[in-house]
């Protein structure tokens, strides 16, 4: 999955503007030109697209920590070189430790976009990669994780199955929509422009 799509779907889940997302970046002390960042949320067949680095996913995602979870003392985020890659395993670790998701909140959350996975299968995910109970995260793991938190926190999209309107009605999170959101083609359109977050208008 490309670490483009990463970013563009976090924000948009968090509703996580220009202005938050250079905020989130200051944390870990980067600069981020607001060109640069225009260019790697755009799509692959746009024009001006560049591709988002390894290391520019890798200190979003910290900065978003700090920002949710408090800076630790003496804990400095790690600055990923130029050969090093951000896994989709620490993707998900760090998604997890940003949103303080514990393994249930992993799994509805993953059930929103209609994917299953058990305790021990979640937990193997997140094992260090010489255990040998480690297992490698795939793309469609990232993908339903990320579709399941636009789900979540997006008032005007609906859960991919009936099943789980039970979740989605329950969740603190999930407000009650507006308006309704139409499926095609497996895509979801938008129908109306959800209400500003507490990163500032979408």
């Amino acid at each position: 999955m490309f670490h483009n799509d990463v970013l563009r779907r976090i924000r948009y889940a968090l509703a996580i503007n220009d202005t938050a997302a250079i905020s989130i970046f200051k944390l870990v002390d980067y600069d981020m030109d607001i060109g640069y960042l225009h260019s790697i949320m755009k799509k692959e067949d746009e024009e001006g697209y560049l591709p988002c680095r390894d290391k520019i996913l890798a200190l979003f995602l910290d900065g978003l920590i700090i920002k949710n979870r408090g800076k630790q003392e003496g804990q400095a985020p790690k600055i990923l070189g130029p050969k090093e890659r951000l896994s989709n395993n620490e993707i998900l670790r760090k998604i997890r430790i940003a949103m303080s998701y514990k393994d249930e909140d992993m799994i509805n959350v993953l059930l929103l976009a209609d994917f299953r996975i058990g305790k021990s299968e979640l937990s193997a995910l997140f094992r260090k990669p010489d255990h040998r109970n480690y297992k490698a995260a795939g793309d469609q793991v990232v993908r339903n994780l990320l579709q399941g938190m636009v789900i979540k926190y997006r008032q005007n999209i609906k859960p991919r199955s009936s099943s789980q309107n039970a979740f989605a009605s329950k969740s603190k999170a999930v407000k009650k929509p507006q308006k309704t959101a139409t499926k095609t083609s497996n895509k979801y359109k938008v129908v109306n422009k959800p209400s500003d977050s507490v990163w500032g208008k979408g």
